[in-house]
């Protein structure tokens, strides 16, 4: 009965252990909150919605399934080029046999500071934070008490209890990102971040044993330049440092109009890939429509894990929507304004 105990021990120590490290997705883009706070409101419009859902190592273990909602909203404030992000960032992830989540909810504001009454040259400074909530089911435990014969059933009962099966903390972030458009043809953006500030103690255990969630440095950029009056070349890049762990992800799109209404409404295919410092590559296709974005990505596994994975790590979808509001805080006819 103890074998058994302990491995679950071990396995929730180890989730826990893995739970101070910082939720991924390959379409990192996609998800500008994550990356870094200030990357909020840095697009062509007053509204944005995004969303991801990851689902990873099927082929080897049970999936960690992975989902994310943000949503933005941006208005002009004090004087005519200033404005003001406000959001919220929500993600859920769920993992292995006892079904360990991570829940949170981030409330985020984002200041963007004009620094050029001629161009789009903007410092933006934000906060992030909100409570998380970990728990993990263990009614999905297997018990060598519930072996029979040397046969499991999950009616057998188990004489094993958890006192706690969950905690809550408070996470705290900020960034800084400077932006600029040179021309209508160039856009770029360089940032920086620092997640769990506060350094959070997480503690699955009713004892002084604690984990302290590292604080996260992060590096960001991304580009846009025309190719051609139809098409043109899309660029990101993320560097982090998180306690022992260093990662780069970056890659390039190039996207296409396949209808053009105007500058604003158009049909846009994209492809293009990415790749995971000594992890995975990954194909990336993307369909603009209108103001609607989707995306699809799967990470082919490249890392020492490739043997039992077979090369595959995971399918990934991203969709969002970018849009004006009919009110007289729209920064539509702003002559000035933060986007990429």
């Amino acid at each position: 009965m103890k074998k058994l105990y302990l491995l679950l021990q071990f396995t929730i120590g180890f989730a826990v252990i893995g739970s101070s490290q910082d939720l991924q997705f390959s379409q990192f883009y996609e998800t500008p909150l994550l990356r870094n706070p200030s990357l909020a409101g840095i697009y062509n419009g007053d509204i944005r919605v995004s969303a991801v859902h990851r689902s990873q190592w099927q082929s080897v273990t049970v999936p960690f399934q992975t989902s994310a909602l943000a949503v933005e909203y941006k208005l002009p404030i004090f004087s005519f080029n200033d404005f003001l992000t406000l959001g919220v960032q929500t993600s859920l992830d769920v993992a292995g046999d006892v079904k360990l989540k991570r829940t949170h909810l981030l409330p985020v504001a984002n200041f963007h500071k004009s620094l050029s009454g001629d161009v789009d040259n903007y410092l933006s400074l934000a906060f992030m934070g909100g409570p998380v909530q970990s728990q993990f089911d263990p009614t999905q435990g297997k018990f060598d008490d519930q072996f029979v014969n040397g046969s499991y059933a999950s009616s057998n009962q188990t004489l094993q209890t958890f006192s706690r099966t969950g905690y809550s903390y408070l996470d705290l972030s900020t960034g800084l990102t400077f932006s600029s458009s040179a021309n209508e043809g160039f856009r770029y953006y360089v940032g920086a971040a620092l997640f769990h500030f506060n350094k959070p103690k997480i503690n699955f255990y009713n004892n002084n044993s604690e984990t302290v969630i590292d604080q996260k440095w992060v590096l960001n950029a991304g580009l846009t330049t025309e190719t051609s009056d139809h098409s043109r070349l899309i660029g990101f890049a993320d560097y982090f440092r998180q306690g022992g762990m260093r990662q780069f992800l970056g890659g390039l799109l190039y996207e296409t109009d396949v209808v053009q209404y105007d500058e604003n409404d158009k049909i846009a295919l994209s492809y293009g890939a990415f790749y995971r410092f000594n992890d995975a590559l990954i194909p990336v296709v993307r369909l603009a429509c209108h103001r609607v974005v989707l995306g699809i990505s799967y990470d082919a596994n490249v890392s020492k894990l490739k043997t039992a994975s077979q090369l595959r790590g995971g399918f990934e979808l991203t969709g969002s929507f970018t849009g004006f509001l009919n009110s007289s805080s729209s920064t539509r006819d702003k002559t000035l304004c933060p986007k990429f």
